[in-house]
């Protein structure tokens, strides 16, 4: 487990490390705004849309090896990202860093739940989720420090020695799990999958860059994102048809109740964690113009809360009314970001402190737990295709978030002209967002302490049970 956590670690740092480095990417490559942007978003739409098929590939040919696979090419990808030389190459870097993160993620799930019986997962997943907290938020702070002192490009170099010790661990600890059979590709969803969510990513976030306009040609930014909707809803028809022998995403898994809530919420949280710090280290650097260290010391608090209150949440979300746990993490962390919003200024950031604390404990308190929820009912046949759902839906709301946020920005700045207010504008939407993460919880069903597995034995197996080496 913690040979795992390594790099899981290395592959959500990633997703939040560049953003105090982003001002400085601007300066030294030459970038503009949207570019910058893109360098989050590149990695997050590759690492959120392969996530299905990377999971079927791990019950095909073992999770240690994929999981060895995407390690390498992360590694790979991150000395590239850090001798880029111009905004293209690094946007490139980063899409390859990204194929690497999705070729790890589901694997750590996938030892999880093949590994620990149900009444243990709540422990083992709050580990995990505490890792989950703790490299999303702290990547400022670590970013802040090496951008200050060393550059820009460090931020992808420190990435070499945590990637070694993750291999050497993976290598020495990790058991070499085997699949009972071998499954067949959804190839066309995997087709549709990933053209849809880049189309709509594309015009999204491009869309001020466009002027909402004309993209190429007679084609405009509505068209794209449009035609991107369309491609999607053509998935989910795919995933449903009795053509498909095998889909990557069984839509019967959605028949439970609380699995299907906490996909909402997973996209909410998703879409807040990413939505708030890019804007926010922007801000900081821009407005009251701290340094990228200040900016990650800023930011410290949140990463310090959601590390240590996920170990405990995990432990307490095995109870029947865990629930009020991420209805807890959710309201906090809307409660933090309101209070950001009206404290934006160019004076002294500590008044931040509180907001920052509030934002941490909810993180904490959401993660894990809502990870538990959601799949603790899930008959042990659809585990497999429920980690792999699971993950995509939170990437797929980090896309969202760096995407969404970044078109409010550049909308809101280019008609006021005013960064703070561009801002506040993201927070608004967020609290939004936040919202509905709250409403998704308080649906939940609530559920009898694990004592072993239990749902609806009438689905039948669209994965594959992977057992453990005798």
């Amino acid at each position: 487990m913690y040979a795992l956590c390594v790099g899981f670690f290395m592959t959500l740092l990633d997703t939040t490390i560049v953003n105090v480095a982003l001002p400085s990417m601007i300066t030294d490559l030459g970038a503009s705004l949207n570019d910058v942007i893109w360098v989050v978003s590149a990695y997050l739409l590759a690492f959120a849309v392969p996530l299905l098929l990377t999971g079927r590939l791990g019950d095909r040919f073992g999770p240690k090896r994929l999981y060895g696979f995407g390690l390498v090419l992360f590694l790979l990808a991150s000395l590239a990202c850090g001798l880029s030389t111009t905004a293209e190459a690094l946007i490139a870097s980063r899409v390859f860093q990204g194929l690497g993160a999705a070729a790890m993620t589901p694997q750590t799930m996938a030892f999880i739940t093949q590994l620990f019986p149900p009444d243990k997962r709540g422990a083992a997943l709050g580990l995990w989720g505490s890792v989950a907290g703790l490299a999303t938020v702290s990547g400022p702070l670590l970013g802040g420090v090496l951008v200050t002192h060393l550059g820009w490009e460090w931020i992808f170099f420190v990435n070499l020695p945590i990637g070694v010790l993750a291999v050497t661990l993976l290598v020495v600890w990790v058991p070499d799990l085997r699949p009972n059979r071998v499954p067949r590709f959804d190839v066309l969803g995997v087709v549709l999958c990933c053209a849809g969510l880049a189309l709509v990513v594309f015009g999204v976030q491009n869309g001020e860059h466009y002027r909402w306009g004309q993209v190429a040609g007679p084609i405009t930014v509505s068209e794209v994102i449009a035609a991107g909707v369309l491609v999607l809803a053509g998935f989910v028809l795919w995933q449903a048809s009795p053509r498909n022998p095998e889909p990557l995403m069984p839509l019967r898994i959605f028949r439970n109740r609380n699995f299907s809530l906490g996909n909402v919420a997973n996209i909410s949280i998703g879409i807040a964690v990413t939505g708030v710090f890019v804007p926010l280290a922007l801000f900081l650097q821009t407005v009251p113009k701290l340094s990228p260290l200040m900016t990650g010391l800023v930011t410290a608090p949140a990463s310090l809360m959601s590390g240590v209150v996920a170990v405990f949440a995990g432990r307490w979300s095995n109870r029947a009314d865990a629930k009020y746990l991420p209805i807890t993490g959710f309201a906090l962390m809307a409660l933090g970001i309101a209070a950001m919003a009206f404290l934006l200024g160019d004076g002294s950031q500590w008044p931040l402190l509180p907001s920052m604390i509030a934002l941490g404990v909810g993180m904490g308190l959401v993660f894990s737990p809502l990870t538990n929820i959601a799949t603790r009912t899930l008959d042990r046949s659809l585990l497999g295709a429920g980690a792999g759902i699971y993950n995509t839906s939170r990437q797929f709301g980090n896309v969202l978030g760096s995407a969404g946020t970044g078109a409010v920005l550049q909308i809101v700045l280019a008609s006021t002209g005013d960064f703070t207010t561009a801002v506040r504008a993201t927070f608004l939407l967020l609290i939004a967002v936040l919202l509905v993460g709250i409403a998704a919880a308080v649906a939940f069903r609530r559920v009898a302490a694990p004592g072993g597995v239990t749902d609806s034995g009438r689905a039948s197996d669209p994965g594959l049970p992977v057992s453990r080496p005798s």
